[in-house]
């Protein structure tokens, strides 16, 4: 799967994702991996907010809305912190830290395919 920016001409943001959507896949997220690589991330369905601890990596975090509207991003994030809580997210994806830069902003209009 992976996820495009609309509003940025449909460039690719990821396209190695893997959808987390049952409580354990929610819950062990990025916990078992030591490393993601270029591409690579997940997304948690549904997810308000996030934390890193016993996490290995900084990672970039884009919280996004149900009809896929970027809430808020979170770039570098480092181990052992907790995002703020974003009620109007439904979505949270997830990828290598630094890998964003910059290239998405909230507000605009992501999309998923396969």
């Amino acid at each position: 799967m992976k996820c495009v920016n609309v509003s940025n001409g449909n460039k690719v943001i990821a396209d190695k994702l893997v959808m987390k959507d049952s409580f354990f896949g929610r819950l062990v997220g990025l916990l078992s991996r030591k490393d993601l690589k270029d591409g690579e991330g997940i997304i948690l369905n549904p997810c308000t907010q996030i934390h890193t601890f016993f996490m290995r990596f900084d990672i970039d975090v884009v919280f996004i809305s149900k009809d896929f509207k970027v809430v808020a991003v979170r770039e570098n994030m480092p181990p052992w912190r907790m995002s703020p809580l974003y009620l109007n997210a439904r979505y949270t994806l997830e990828v290598k830290g630094g890998y964003l830069k910059g290239g998405v902003k909230p507000g605009q209009q992501l999309a998923l395919e396969n």
